[in-house]
């Protein structure tokens, strides 16, 4: 007698891959990305709070230093405070990252499912291969995708773009899985269904704006509900 998980390998309508984001959606970063681009904006001398670089993650350093600087700025001293962001995010807040609650065993029950696994982050390569550490899930996940692979970060949807060509899977074979409006927004101009995640702390309401489809409070409610997802569809 064949298992469920055998039959749904077999069915044609089962996702082929599931896309995940990582920040916000398997770790509980958020607020220390925001910190860290919050500090960077004040020591360059820009009046950016807390709250408002909050409101920005999601997106690479190419998209959200612009929506705080000019272009003269952006020229004068852009790209060293995105690396003191970056040194000071590794330094400071990286150590203090941690995993939500179920994310291993969502990713294997994907894979139980018959999908292959792929992580879409605006991250930087550097940060995504120690974040997958911190996730546990190194032998979880067959393809990644980081912001220096691509020319633009989310919410473009080159990211996602650039990991549907690795599995080589078509947009409505893959089902992506992300925590901010800018991953919903990217995943639909690659025409891939997202599901949405609250953990990162966006609103429903946005997320579904975005583009979202279904959206669940995080990772371990996702896997709790995971045969009326769209991860089971």
């Amino acid at each position: 007698m064949q298992s469920l998980d055998a039959h749904a390998r077999e069915d044609p309508e089962l996702p082929k891959a599931a896309i995940f984001d990582i920040d916000g959606t398997l770790l509980d970063s958020v607020d220390l990305h925001a910190l860290a681009w919050h500090e960077a904006m004040v020591k360059f001398g820009h009046d950016v709070g807390f709250e408002q670089a909050r409101g920005q993650i999601g997106k690479g350093g190419d998209k959200l230093i612009p929506h705080f600087l000019s272009e003269d700025a952006q020229r004068d001293h852009g790209k060293e405070m995105e690396e003191w962001r970056g040194n000071r995010f590794r330094s400071e807040y990286l150590p203090l990252v941690r995993p939500f609650s179920g994310v291993p065993d969502l990713l294997r029950r994907v894979r139980n499912a018959g999908a292959r696994i792929a992580v879409a982050s605006s991250a930087k390569k550097d940060e995504l291969s120690k974040y997958l550490e911190i996730a546990g899930i190194c032998d979880l996940v067959d393809v990644t995708t980081s912001s220096d692979d691509v020319e633009e970060s989310k919410p473009a949807p080159d990211i996602f773009e650039a990991v549907l060509k690795k599995l080589g899977v078509e947009g409505h074979d893959a089902v992506a899985i992300g925590d901010t409006p800018s991953d919903a927004k990217a995943a639909s101009k690659a025409k891939i269904a997202i599901v949405g995640v609250l953990c990162g702390g966006f609103t429903e309401s946005s997320l579904r704006q975005a583009g979202c489809v279904q959206v669940y409070p995080g990772p371990a409610a996702l896997l709790a509900c995971f045969g009326d997802s769209l991860l089971a569809r």
